[in-house]
């Protein structure tokens, strides 16, 4: 049993029969329809909208969706940790990619109103036709100082007006459905600031420079335009003046997700490099006798499974609703340099092969670096940590 604050909690090291059936079902994808592509979608760094389309078709797009919103019903995070550590095993960009209906569901299902929800969830779990999401919420000079963003949405009549521009936003200029954050009242600081819906299609919204990045190439990253962009009224997302306060929430239940993202990453590494490192002789034996890669690996796998059970924490107190911002933050920190640490080695321990194209770990050396920097970076992980000591 884990404790927290003197109480227990009902988590064990040991997942239910359902739980095994999710995983083998994501992992049974990952292997069959994402590792097969992952190196031709990263060369080309295209977005694979044909695995997308058959991930939706599979109910892996909006499985977290509750049934009556039209989505897969299994809501809960740990759920969601299983599925992506699976997904992210297959490849971190492929997998980004087919989260994108989440980047803007997540936020709707948790600070919408009823009504919102039931319009707009429907139309992103639609599997014959699945649509993009995005989350537009990163400026040019606001990445984690969400109160210094520059985006402006004022009133006018039964419409509100949004001028602005976001960067670094996945799906950025390619999706379907968008939601905006922008400062309502400039002089608030965080009180200030409010979410909106915006379809892909609204007038004055347009997509801006896409990024070539270093790592996630299957996905899709690039600004938002945001030119005297009209939405109804009743297309603010929740309360006025209320967004970061819902984002921050929203955040919490969502870094177990991505710590699960960042297991799969260092599991697929660390797997490649074990095999590899048995295969490899040196000087009349494989290089697995070695004191040297063998004490790498074994600390590889000890750091893949403290992380896991810090993302398992985590997400165990989520679905109990209890507050999971300290634990969830230790579980992504730990995570994203965890995989970092272990795709450096993995590089390490297949030497000069290691460090060229036709291998697969430089790739996910590449991928891993992204882990510690989005969705909060390491560093706003370890503000959060401390602030809760």
């Amino acid at each position: 049993m884990f404790t927290r604050q003197g109480q227990q909690s009902s988590l064990c090291f040991q997942l239910s029969p359902e739980q095994e059936e999710l995983r083998k079902w994501a992992h049974g994808f990952a292997e069959k329809e994402i590792r097969p592509v992952a190196a031709e979608y990263d060369e080309r760094e295209e977005f694979p909208m044909e695995v997308f389309r058959k991930a939706a078709k599979a109910g892996l797009t909006s499985f977290a969706c509750p049934e009556e919103y039209g989505g897969g019903g299994l809501t809960s995070v740990m759920a969601a940790c299983l599925i992506n550590e699976e997904l992210f095993w297959g490849c971190a960009g492929i997998a980004t990619s087919i989260s994108a209906i989440g980047l803007a569901g997540l936020p709707i299902y948790y600070m919408g109103t009823e009504e919102q929800k039931k319009k707009w969830l429907p139309y992103l779990c639609d599997p014959e036709n699945p649509r993009l999401g995005a989350m537009a919420l990163t400026e040019p000079g606001a990445g984690s100082d969400v109160k210094a963003i520059q985006t402006r949405a004022v009133l006018d009549g039964d419409e509100w007006v949004l001028n602005g521009r976001k960067c670094f936003i996945t799906n950025g200029g390619i999706a379907d459905l968008y939601v905006v954050f922008a400062k309502t009242d400039p002089d608030a600081g965080y009180h200030g600031v409010s979410a909106f819906i915006v379809p892909g299609d609204t007038p004055g919204l347009s997509g801006g420079k896409k990024e070539r990045k270093m790592g996630i190439r299957a996905s899709h990253t690039g600004d938002v335009i945001l030119e005297d962009v009209r939405v109804p009224r009743e297309n603010l997302l929740g309360e006025e003046n209320m967004a970061f306060f819902g984002a921050m929430k929203m955040l919490e239940y969502s870094r177990p997700a991505v710590a699960a993202a960042a297991v799969g990453v260092a599991r697929a590494a660390y797997e490649y490099a074990l095999e590899y490192a048995k295969q490899r002789v040196q000087f009349g034996r494989p290089i697995i006798k070695n004191q040297a890669i063998a004490f790498m690996l074994a600390d590889m796998k000890t750091k893949i499974d403290a992380a896991r059970l810090l993302t398992w924490r985590a997400a165990d107190l989520a679905d109990r609703g209890e507050s999971c911002a300290v634990e969830g933050s230790m579980a992504k920190a730990f995570a994203a340099e965890t995989a970092m640490e272990v795709t450096t080695n993995a590089v390490q321990i297949l030497g000069g092969y290691g460090y060229m194209r036709d291998y697969p770990v430089e790739k996910w050396m590449r991928d891993a670096k992204i882990l510690s920097i989005y969705e909060g970076t390491t560093q706003i992980q370890k503000k959060v940590i401390s602030a809760g000591l």
